[in-house]
């Protein structure tokens, strides 16, 4: 890599200086400039803060000299509309000071424009309260769960060796450890560098089941339980969809399926692998929630979930109907939105397919209230959280607990060069190239890791003693406010309709926009079109 070719230039520089002052010694005015860049060179080769000057000695340079005029520049990009992630790049750099542990106080106050259409804040309380020391623990585990899981407030999403390097991996975990809160390991596979240090995990399995699939690519039950029944891995998370995608599969062509992948995913090393839209194992709401069930039984009673992008809101109605009819509840759901990322999707599935992720929030917990599901199961909100004030919006919109995955790369030092589907990330976390993975220094990014994970939780524990709360339970929509126009602002209870506990059990009182949807919906089928007719009314 870079620096390789940068110790070669640097060494044949110095050699050449020394053979031709041999004859002309007046060359060796050279060495004042070429001694401090072999130094520089070297300098930024073993220090193990920054990942760019790692793998790109003195050129990297450039990069955060640019990053000193960042304010000024970005103003530009934004005033300009150049900037395409302009709201993103500013809470990176909040991620950033937080996992470095950099003074996090701006001058000047307000840094956004509070009469932007959209711009959202909390009602803070005359009546503030000391901030808790402690953020409290989330129990994830219903009545036949045997192995509940006491779960941070905030954990890492998904996000698979493969997409990540190995290095990238074992950060994260490392991480997790220290700070007591939950890896998961995305939807391929269980590998050494998410054992290796021990932190808790989510298996998260996919419609590839990569690691417990069969020959064949279906699933395994005793690879399952034997994978399932590790130690290290706390909750199992069964992937419907995700928000980058939803409703696409993928592939793997056989280049990128190396020996170590293939066995890390069950798969045969140099063929091509696609992974479906869909589960195999299921085909309908009911046989989804058998399914959970058989997975929670293999896993020695483990809690057990599923993930999804929320589409057509009669699936979520017909997931409800099918844990009435079976009396089978999921013990969490992870709800994305359709406004997620990754490093490799169609345009216009990241950018056209999925309900945002504050519609799905509210509208996943509104249709668990409304069938008087909610109590039995945890909502865990996924889908951009960087910062206290999203854990606090999240979970006013009615999530339990929250998980990023955004924030954590950024924590391990991404600077959004988006070459992520090209296997040249120069930070070392997308890449499977070893030169550039070398450069990610997992001790050092670990520490960020745990530093972003406990500041943010931090962060959202004073927020909420400002808002004159005792705890995360309190939080209600009316606390988060919008700008709808330039004269108007709503709080989220005037912008959403919620439905009472119990309401859709009730066919008197089922609320107009949702009435045809509920009545459509069954639990022994997916979504049906209004003229194939109405069916389990009872519900």
């Amino acid at each position: 890599m870079v620096r390789y070719w940068l110790f070669t230039l640097a060494a044949f520089a110095a050699l050449t200086v020394a053979l031709v002052a041999v004859s002309k010694p007046e060359i060796l005015w050279s060495l004042v400039i070429l001694l401090p860049l072999i130094g520089l060179l070297i300098r930024d080769s073993v220090q193990r803060k920054h990942t760019v000057l790692r793998n790109f000695p003195i050129i990297g340079h450039f990069r955060y000299f640019m990053e000193m005029v960042r304010p000024e520049i970005q103003q530009y990009f934004i005033e300009n509309n150049i900037d395409a992630f302009p709201i993103e790049r500013e809470f990176r750099s909040v991620v950033y000071q937080r996992a470095k542990g950099e003074l996090q106080t701006k001058p000047f106050g307000t840094q956004r424009d509070v009469y932007r259409i959209g711009y959202e804040w909390a009602s803070h309380s005359i009546a503030a309260r000391k901030a808790m020391q402690e953020a409290p623990r989330v129990r994830i585990g219903g009545s036949d769960c045997q192995q509940p899981y006491q779960s941070s407030i905030l954990n890492i999403s998904a996000m698979s060796f493969g997409a990540l390097s190995s290095n990238a991996v074992r950060a994260l975990n490392h991480g997790a450890k220290k700070g007591g809160f939950a890896h998961n390991t995305g939807e391929g596979g269980i590998s050494p560098y998410h054992l290796e240090p021990g932190g808790d995990l989510i298996w998260q399995v996919g419609t590839g089941y990569f690691g417990c699939r069969d020959k064949a690519g279906d699933f395994d039950a005793d690879l399952f339980e034997q994978n399932a029944r590790r130690e290290s891995i706390r909750m199992i998370e069964l992937k419907l969809s995700q928000g980058a995608k939803p409703g696409h599969g993928g592939v793997l062509p056989g280049v990128k399926v190396s020996r170590e992948i293939a066995e890390i995913r069950g798969l045969e090393p140099g063929k091509t692998v696609i992974s479906p839209p869909g589960h195999s194992t299921f085909s309908t709401p009911i046989e989804l929630m058998q399914f959970i069930a058989r997975l929670r039984k293999l896993s020695g009673g483990k809690p057990v979930g599923f993930k999804f992008c929320v589409g057509r809101r009669s699936d979520v109605f017909a997931i409800c109907k099918a844990m009435l009819e079976t009396g089978i509840r999921p013990d969490f759901i992870t709800v994305d939105g359709g406004e997620g990322g990754t490093g490799a999707a169609p345009l216009e599935f990241t950018n056209s397919l999925g309900m945002p992720a504050r519609d799905a929030w509210i509208f996943v917990h509104s249709a668990l209230t409304g069938a008087g599901l909610r109590d039995d199961i945890k909502l865990i909100a996924s889908g951009k959280i960087l910062t206290g004030f999203h854990l606090i919006r999240a979970m006013a919109l009615g999530a339990d607990l929250c998980a990023s995955a955004r924030g954590m790369l950024f924590a391990l030092g991404c600077i959004q060069s988006l070459r992520c589907n090209t296997n040249h990330c120069p930070t070392g976390i997308t890449t499977q190239i070893p030169a550039l993975v070398y450069g990610l220094d997992v001790t050092d990014k670990a520490e960020r890791v745990y530093r972003f994970q406990r500041g943010t939780l931090e962060s959202g524990l004073e927020l909420l003693g400002a808002m004159g709360l005792q705890s995360f339970a309190e939080l209600e929509p009316h606390h988060i406010f919008r700008r709808v126009d330039d004269l108007r602002v709503r709080h989220m209870s005037e912008l959403y309709d919620y439905l009472e506990p119990g309401q859709l059990l009730d066919q008197k009182n089922l609320p107009d926009g949702i009435r045809e949807e509920w009545r459509n919906s069954r639990p022994d089928c997916w979504t049906l079109h209004p003229e194939q007719g109405q069916h389990s009314d009872e519900l």
